[in-house]
């Protein structure tokens, strides 16, 4: 299920990395090799976004509609993220603690960690190119989106097709669990 304060505070914690300010398509790149890498290390992902193929690779689906189309003025996004100037985003408050970044577990940040540190130094257009190539799973849409099913996520991390299909089972069941219950808290 989609958390909009977890995945702000995902892109909060990788501006905070790179000093408070990155390009848009790079920080789309960066979020989505950090829910990729939480399944890869945990079998569930961090921000509970839909994926989906886009001309320069994947992307977090609610994500990318909070940035592209304007997020709405109150939400949690906007506590942590604002828009720059050309194409950037930028960090809306200084985080002193990682304890700060109340939504993110230790995994949340480790998988963050090591994502940065494998691609952080990475121009926009160069880790496009490298999402385009370590990526199985982004189909190129020619101008449009595609969904990325969370299937063949899994398989192209190495799963069989039979473990593929029990993850994403659990994970849909999971999601399902909290919908039902996101209105008892």
């Amino acid at each position: 299920m989609f958390n909009v304060e977890k995945s702000a505070q995902m892109a909060a914690y990788l501006l905070h990395k790179r000093g408070g300010q990155m390009s848009f398509l790079k920080l789309m790149k960066l979020l989505y090799l950090s829910d990729r890498k939480s399944l890869d290390l945990y079998g569930e992902p961090i921000s509970g976004d839909r994926y989906v193929s886009m001309n320069y690779g994947p992307v977090l689906s609610n994500v990318y509609s909070l940035i592209a189309d304007g997020s709405q003025v109150g939400n949690k996004w906007d506590e942590w993220i604002r828009d720059g100037a050309d194409h950037t985003v930028v960090l809306r408050q200084r985080i002193d603690d990682i304890f700060d970044l109340t939504e993110l577990s230790r995994a949340d940040v480790r998988a963050i960690d090591e994502v940065y540190e494998q691609y952080g130094h990475m121009n926009r257009f160069d880790l496009c190119n490298e999402t385009h190539r370590i990526c199985p799973e982004w189909q190129d849409p020619h101008g449009s989106s595609i969904p990325i099913r969370i299937q063949d996520i899994f398989r192209a991390l190495g799963k069989t097709s039979e473990e593929a299909e029990i993850l994403a089972r659990e994970l849909m069941t999971k999601n399902q669990l909290e919908q039902l219950t996101s209105g008892l808290r």
